[in-house]
């Protein structure tokens, strides 16, 4: 499973996901694919996301049972703790 969460993400990629995934609520895209299909629709975000900022989680054989990236502007950012993926918080600019 994979969802993909975007904020002020640009129409043509909202309509883009929309085609691919479930929007089961504004902004927030769920799906079961392959790891190639999960990372040619993760490319096309990148590629589409312009000033708006996306992060896709996706199940995988770690401790936590998911992975997780991020792009664009946002005070979040994954930092690797040991193997272990956590969330850091960037200071209020």
């Amino acid at each position: 499973m994979m969802v993909i969460v975007v904020e002020n993400a640009p129409p043509r990629l909202r309509g883009r996901l929309a085609l691919w995934l479930a929007e089961v609520r504004a902004g927030t895209y769920v799906g079961v694919y392959s790891t190639r299909t999960r990372e040619r629709i993760w490319k096309e975000t990148a590629e589409l996301i312009g000033e708006g900022s996306a992060c896709i989680v996706w199940s995988a054989p770690t401790d936590s049972g998911f992975q997780f990236e991020a792009i664009g502007q946002n005070r979040r950012e994954p930092v690797d703790f040991d193997g272990l993926t956590l969330v850091k918080f960037k200071p209020v600019a």
